[in-house]
């Protein structure tokens, strides 16, 4: 699979404030990748660095194996890293017109990005009457005026109502299945596992993870068990090699897995033990769930 970008031991010092350190991981060719991490972990730093506006410290990057200059591989990225700026009582269509003529792309290019936006019936409305969410999907339409290869964002969620979300959302994944490769700097874990397939996690600067966001997600996850006698159905699983313990919520029985176990066998374990359960949901952990223990291990050590 072809390598969009290559980072290696990225450093970034401003200062006494080291905001990023040792950063490497690769984007390849026809995914979504996020940048995961709370608001000072070194998302922006690290997007601005590899867009040529941040100069890094040491370490290295290349675009597109190296074959290229970085301005000229830049031309081949689209980007939104700022709040979306357009001229305020120009309509989007002459907004983007200026983006054509700066970048010398043919216009036919804007009603078909508007549409891919869902900004096509609106493209004679003034910059100034958009909402906030329209603003952000008409930068995304500007962004990809010149066909890119990879599509880079920074927060292109932050401060948008639940209906402005979605539908960022639902372009990210649109532009996703055309083939344009997607990397997205978010601290929203729900964003991320919606519209990613792959992560790389930040905290303070530092990589704690980066690969599939499946592959991040997928340990033995856990089952929902309910029996009529839960105190029997949890002394009955605790001498199973597989589990690592059980907890007790309400009414029903969380059993916590070291190894995998299938839905069938424990069935049939219980049963062999007189015990039928009338409710059994194998659930996996969240990336939420991952995240917290990933930074908590990170905090302990």
């Amino acid at each position: 699979m072809e390598t969009i970008l290559t980072i290696n031991n990225l450093d970034k010092r401003y200062g006494k404030i080291h905001a990023v350190k040792n950063v490497s991981f690769e984007i390849k060719k026809g995914n979504v990748y996020g940048i995961l991490g709370p608001n000072g972990s070194g998302k922006s730093t690290t997007l601005g660095i590899i867009l040529n506006v941040v100069n890094k410290t040491s370490g290295s990057y290349s675009w597109f194996g190296g074959t290229n200059t970085t301005h000229a591989a830049l031309k081949k990225v689209g980007a939104i890293i700022e709040r979306p700026n357009f001229y305020p009582y120009m309509t989007s269509y002459q907004n983007l017109k200026l983006v054509c003529d700066i970048k010398g792309i043919n216009y036919s290019k804007i009603d078909e990005k508007l549409e891919l936006v869902g900004l096509l019936e609106r493209k004679h409305s003034k910059f100034k009457t958009y909402s906030l969410g329209m603003k952000q999907r008409l930068a995304i339409a500007s962004a990809l005026l010149n066909d890119p290869e990879i599509l880079i964002l920074d927060e292109p969620t932050n401060g948008l109502d639940p209906q402005g979300i979605r539908q960022i959302r639902e372009i990210i994944r649109k532009i996703a299945t055309l083939g344009t490769t997607i990397l997205l700097a978010s601290h929203l874990l729900d964003e991320v596992e919606k519209v990613c397939s792959h992560v790389v996690v930040l905290r303070k600067g530092e990589v704690l993870y980066t690969g599939s966001v499946n592959g991040m997600t997928a340990n033995e996850g856990f089952f929902e068990l309910q029996a009529e006698n839960n105190k029997q159905l949890e002394e009955a699983l605790s001498g199973h090699p597989a589990i690592t313990k059980t907890e007790v919520n309400d009414d029903k029985l969380f059993v916590y897995l070291n190894a995998h176990l299938n839905g069938g066998d424990l069935n049939r374990y219980l049963f062999e033990k007189g015990i039928c359960v009338n409710h059994m949901v194998l659930r996996k952990n969240s990336l939420e769930e991952q995240f917290i223990e990933l930074t908590a291990k990170k905090t302990s050590n």
